[in-house]
Order: C-alpha cells, then sequence, then structure tokens
C-alpha cells in the first residue's frame, strides 16, 4: 500500500528541488545575458570584439537558453506521467476483477457469472483447460446467473492448478441456442500504461485493458 503523506512529502521535495534547480539555470541565464549585452555596448570602436570570440560567446548563450527550455519540458514530462498514472495503477493492484477472460484456479471453487438465453429450457456450464479441452460440463438452473465450479474431476478430486475458460451453452428441446462466455474474478498483480489504455496483469499471466472489466472488488 502507498502511504498518501510520504507520497506527498516526496513529490513536494521533488518539485522544490526542481524549482531550485530551474531558478539557477534562468539565473544564470539571464546573468550571461546582461554580461553579454554589456560587453557589446562598451567595447573599444577601434578595437571591436572580435568575429570568432563573439561568435563563441553567442554560442554558449544558445546552449544555456536550450538547457533552461529543456529542463523546462523535463520537468513538465516528470509531472504529468507522475502525477496522472501512479496513483491510479497502484490503486489497481492487489484488487480482483471480473471479465469473461480465462480464469485461474488454484483449488478453492470460483463463482461465475453469466446469463442464460431467455428461451432456453435448459442450460451447461462446460469448463474447458487452457488447451481448449472440456474437462467438466454441469447442467445448471436456466434462472440462475451466479454459479459456483468446485474444480472438480469425475472423481471428485481437485483438478490442478492453472487458468480455465467457461462457457453458458443454453439448450430449448436439446438444441443449442447460444453460447456465451462465463465472467469470474481473477487477482491483479500488475498495472502498467499502455499506448491508449492501463494494462492488467492478472494472477494466471493474462493481461487485459482496464476497459474490459465489468466489475471491481477489493482483493480476498
Amino acid at each position: 500500500m502507498i502511504n498518501p503523506v510520504n507520497t506527498t512529502q516526496s513529490v513536494m521535495s521533488q518539485q522544490r528541488a526542481e524549482a531550485s534547480q530551474s531558478s539557477a539555470l534562468t539565473s544564470d541565464f539571464e546573468t550571461f545575458l546582461l554580461m553579454l549585452t554589456a560587453q557589446a555596448q562598451n567595447q573599444d570602436p577601434l578595437e571591436p570584439m572580435d568575429s570568432t570570440e563573439y561568435a563563441s560567446q553567442l554560442a554558449q548563450f544558445s546552449m544555456v537558453e536550450q538547457q533552461v527550455q529543456t529542463n523546462d519540458l523535463l520537468s513538465a514530462l516528470a509531472n504529468t506521467l507522475g502525477g496522472i498514472n501512479l496513483n491510479e495503477l497502484a490503486s489497481w493492484v492487489g484488487m480482483d476483477v471480473r471479465s469473461t477472460l480465462a480464469f485461474h484456479f488454484d483449488g478453492q471453487p470460483v463463482t461465475m457469472f453469466a446469463q442464460a438465453d431467455p428461451d432456453a429450457d435448459s442450460t451447461k456450464l462446460v469448463v474447458r483447460d487452457s488447451d481448449g479441452t472440456v474437462i467438466d460440463s454441469v447442467s445448471v438452473p436456466t434462472t440462475s446467473i451466479e454459479f459456483v465450479w468446485a474444480g472438480l474431476d469425475s472423481s471428485g478430486n481437485p483438478l490442478t492448478s492453472g487458468n480455465y475458460s467457461a462457457a453458458l451453452e443454453s439448450y430449448k428441446n436439446d438444441e443449442l441456442l447460444s453460447e456465451q462466455s462465463v465472467a469470474a474474478y481473477n487477482r491483479v498483480v500488475e498495472a502498467q500504461v499502455g499506448d491508449d489504455a492501463i494494462l492488467l496483469t492478472l494472477q494466471g499471466g493474462q493481461v487485459i485493458p482496464a476497459t474490459q472489466i465489468t466489475a471491481v472488488r477489493t482483493g480476498a
């Protein structure tokens, strides 16, 4: 967990340091400009400044100006990246999120969510392993929208830990009407910024955009 006080103090310290650095560069820049202007105004007309030396000083002036601008740009970029995303990313880690992506089974019963076709007179919960092989098929009530899968084989022994997927098949007069993916919760272990979305890495190694999450709850 992130301590908001420590985080705030750290951000404030960083901002003070950046402000100090920017102030120093700006001061040096202005001092250099004043010195160069005074030198040009007070040079001896009979012995003007050598053109090579003048060009060298102008080059130094340009370098100082670019350094100030670069420092300002980097500071703005750091504030943008640090301020917008870090707290939001941290809030995802450790949460349980619901999606139709494959779920991770670790020996404990898994609660799943789906709704049968309204015309169905029977439904089956079909569970597949990571290779797509059907390893369990259970008849469930057509009116239920929440199911608990125990994760046992036909002999009642727990299946191995791993990633599984499930679908709800709706039938009418033994004819398949529809098959829809079943949603389940997965624990978020990592969050990162993608090109146009926050990407969540789940306990089973799956990666999913946060926009595909349908529910969130506090991790148990």
